[in-house]
């Protein structure tokens, strides 16, 4: 495995329609079995959330009250929860604030998750694109003065990039609404890089401040629940809150919230998150013996991403052994010869990084 170190040149704006691919597209066909390409990091939910959904059922009669999963998650940020808005995932909050946001001049840092750009240009936003190329590290001072709002993630999706917070603060300027996607936050240990609990830089008066989007998909094994929430300034909360259909957040989801807001919930979180880490870095380590394979900046999620000749044919090759992994060349930015593999344990890992060992020598010799 190699470092990247030359400049790698973006590939052309391609239609939005690529923007729809996601990661569980690549697991449609009864023939997977090892799931490389979504980013969900456990198998189902842990036990003792399991047990509060369950007992939630019996309160499926009435409307759902997201009252105190609010002030729950608002509490857990040190925030008010006039600062807090739970969603039905971190995907109705892009559409959310695509809806109520006017901005002159919107701006997506990319690679990056596409929902937000999607989100966007369905509500008729036109959208410009600023590209970070080499080891996909944000350098604030290149990202154009007159954009009015810039998404971006933090870490990254599909990079694994953990841009510093002091770098994304410096984005902040009169005028400038900039929304950063922590999805995979919580699988930082210690949360180093988070701006969710900083209420201070929608101040002064003239900024229009810094919005954070979280997920509960990722850590807690809830993609079919949808839950997720927004953290950023009480005005703007409260317009995107009028934007939101009514119930949106069904009850199982805000029992999920407010569960996982617990301290016990945070305690296991943390373990999670340093159990991943240490699970990514024997991933790197093994593909570190293949040849022709570039992990292109330090990683920091629980997902990495490589650059390999032949990717196209080596994934499809892969599928065809029930192994699934993430093609890279529907995220903007990327081409046809990236891959984005998740991180799992050492077992599924081995598993993974041997099969492609022996059909990578197969390709090759096919290629040449």
């Amino acid at each position: 495995m190699k470092t990247a170190t030359a400049t790698i040149t973006p590939t052309p704006i391609r239609m939005a329609e690529d923007l729809g691919h996601h990661g569980d597209a690549e697991l449609r066909d009864v023939r997977i079995r090892h799931d490389f390409a979504v980013n969900v990091r456990v198998a189902e939910p842990p036990g003792w959330l399991r047990d509060r959904l369950a007992a939630g059922l019996e309160t499926l009669a009435a409307y759902p009250d997201a009252r105190a999963a609010t002030e729950a998650v608002a509490e857990r940020h040190s925030r008010t929860p006039d600062e807090v808005l739970l969603t039905s995932g971190a995907a109705e909050a892009f559409v959310l604030l695509a809806r109520v946001l006017r901005p002159r001049h919107a701006l997506v840092v990319h690679p990056q998750f596409t929902e937000p750009e999607a989100a966007l240009r369905a509500a008729g936003h036109r959208v410009d694109r600023h590209f970070l190329t080499g080891d996909f590290t944000l350098d604030p001072a290149t990202v154009p003065a007159e954009a009015d709002l810039v998404m971006l993630g933090n870490p990254t999706n599909p990079t694994s990039v953990l841009h510093p917070k002091s770098a994304v603060e410096r984005l902040r300027r009169p005028g400038r609404t900039i929304v950063v996607d922590e999805a995979f936050m919580d699988a930082v240990p210690g949360e180093t890089e988070t701006l969710a609990g900083r209420p201070d830089l929608a101040d002064p008066p003239d900024l229009a401040g810094v919005v954070v989007i979280r997920s509960l998909t990722k850590t807690w094994g809830l993609a079919g629940l949808r839950a997720g929430y927004v953290l950023g300034p009480a005005p703007l909360i409260s317009a995107l809150r009028n934007a939101q259909p009514l119930w949106s957040v069904s009850s199982l989801a805000l029992i999920a919230a407010r569960a996982v807001c617990e301290p016990y919930a945070l305690a296991e979180a943390e373990a999670l998150a340093k159990q991943g880490d240490q699970d990514r870095e024997y991933l790197l380590a093994r593909l570190g013996g293949l040849p022709d394979v570039t992990v292109p900046a330090p990683s920091r999620a629980p997902f990495v991403l490589v650059r390999t000749p032949n990717a196209a044919e080596l994934r499809t090759r892969l599928r065809a052994e029930g192994i699934a992994v993430r093609r890279g060349d529907t995220f903007p930015g990327l081409g046809a010869d990236w891959l984005r593999v998740a991180v799992r344990d050492r077992t599924a890992t081995d598993l993974l990084v041997d099969r492609w060992q022996q059909l990578a020598a197969t390709v090759s010799r096919g290629a040449g």
